[in-house]
């Protein structure tokens, strides 16, 4: 069945409700565990999110298209909760983190760096008009939501960044970069244009971190382009020192126009230039995106950082290991005590030069900044009965432009992905764990 806004079927309705899921130990000798599904299995589960607190609890956030098991009046996309209150050992049932009313779409959770307690969640509804922001103060039990932002047209990729009571979601509307920004732990927002002098023909965050001294930074992609994305690609870092009332926007690289997928019935840009940033203990920025020299052709991986709040950026670096005319895409990042930083992407080097049709998830960590590099280590392993195909050698195509990890309190990293037959259909979610 295609994955499509507002189609519910009986068969995933009336489908059997998943109660507990245990997850894989790590292999012999360390590493990253045995990827375990998560979420329904029933349906398509797309662009998840994950985030992990200081007391053990882990947190996955995903949109459930085709309807939810058990719930009839379940609109499709329906956004659904699933936790973990033993670091990813093993995972309670999934279940509505609210009641719907109308289809949810973009999936962001984080949980506040301060109290290492407090979550936050948000997605976007009634029609992606609405950006809403939930709390939970009892370990994702019970939600309060609110509205950031409503707009008289639809909106897209909500990015979510905290602190303390500084709560920050940036979104694209009509071709611009919004910031919805709270000052009272998410209760009330303030909306302000991130960039208001930019005359691009689409822009689209890709990732956001609060730094100790209360900085809001934010990156994305604007592109020259609407719909078409014909490129260049601006790939930009704003920041805000005045918790978002105004904004300073920075180019830290110029990409060439997207490579098409039509065969895999990809969205414009799909495989096209993103970026994503974390920041660690000790204020130091990275940020990770993937971009080309020439239109149209595959994508690389590369790395920067700033130790002066984003004033200068290092020389980027392509932290890739991959051989040339890879397609790369789908950059994740996190950071934890100073000069922690951790990174991870989705390159498709198993299907050969420009090849589109087997993927794998690629992890590498840093303990001096980024200045070395541990080794690659793919965190992809074989799965049996799927119609993509997770062989031994990786899936068939990234399910989502979603790509999420997060350290938690014990060092561990945590990954949440989607893999699927396509763009659009069948697809699910997968998680593992490890350093």
């Amino acid at each position: 069945a295609k994955r499509r806004s507002g189609t519910v079927l009986a068969s995933v309705v009336n489908a059997p409700v998943i109660q507990k899921k245990t997850a894989a130990l790590p292999p012999p000798g360390g590493g990253f565990t045995t990827q375990v599904r998560l979420g329904h299995t029933s349906g398509d589960q797309w662009e998840p999110a994950i985030a992990a607190d200081r007391f053990g609890h882990i947190y996955m956030l995903y949109p459930q298209y085709l309807g939810v098991p058990g719930c009839p009046d379940c609109p499709s996309p329906t956004m659904i909760l699933q936790i973990s209150s033993d670091r990813g050992a093993t995972w309670g049932a999934p279940r509505q983190i609210a009641p719907p009313g109308t289809g949810q779409w973009d999936a962001q959770i984080v949980v506040d760096p301060v109290d290492g307690q407090t979550v936050y969640a948000s997605w976007l509804q009634n029609g992606k008009s609405d950006t809403v922001v939930a709390k939970s103060i009892n370990f994702g039990a019970t939600w309060s939501v609110v509205v950031a932002d409503s707009t008289n047209a639809g909106t897209d990729k909500p990015i979510l960044a905290v602190r303390g009571q500084g709560v920050y979601v940036a979104f694209n509307h009509a071709q611009k970069v919004w910031v919805a920004s709270s000052h009272d732990g998410g209760a009330t927002f303030t909306v302000s244009q991130l960039n208001p002098n930019g005359k691009l023909g689409w822009s689209l965050a890709g990732g956001g971190t609060v730094t100790p001294d209360g900085s809001v930074y934010f990156s994305w992609a604007g592109y020259k382009q609407n719909g078409g994305a014909k490129g260049p690609v601006s790939l930009y870092v704003s920041n805000s020192s005045d918790g978002g009332s105004t904004w300073t926007n920075t180019v830290v690289d110029v990409s060439g126009a997207p490579p098409p997928c039509p065969e895999f019935s990809c969205g414009w840009a799909y495989l096209g230039a993103q970026a994503t940033m974390a920041s660690d203990a000790a204020g130091t920025l990275y940020v990770l995106w993937n971009s080309n020299t020439t239109d149209k052709t595959p994508n690389r991986l590369y790395f920067a950082k700033s130790t002066n709040g984003g004033s200068t950026w290092s020389a980027k670096v392509d932290v890739s290991l991959a051989p040339a005319n890879i397609h790369h895409a789908f950059p994740a990042i996190g950071a934890g005590a100073a000069g922690d930083v951790r990174i991870s992407w989705m390159d498709a080097r198993a299907a050969g030069i420009t090849g589109l049709d087997r993927w794998n998830p690629y992890y590498r960590s840093s303990t001096n900044g980024g200045a070395t590099w541990s080794a690659e280590v793919d965190i992809s392993t074989f799965a049996a009965g799927y119609d993509y195909y997770i062989t031994a050698d990786g899936f068939r195509f990234p399910f989502g432009d979603y790509y999420e990890m997060d350290i938690d309190d014990r060092g561990d990293t945590h990954v949440i992905m989607g893999q699927g037959e396509d763009y659009d259909s069948p697809g699910s979610i997968w998680y593992t764990k490890g350093k």
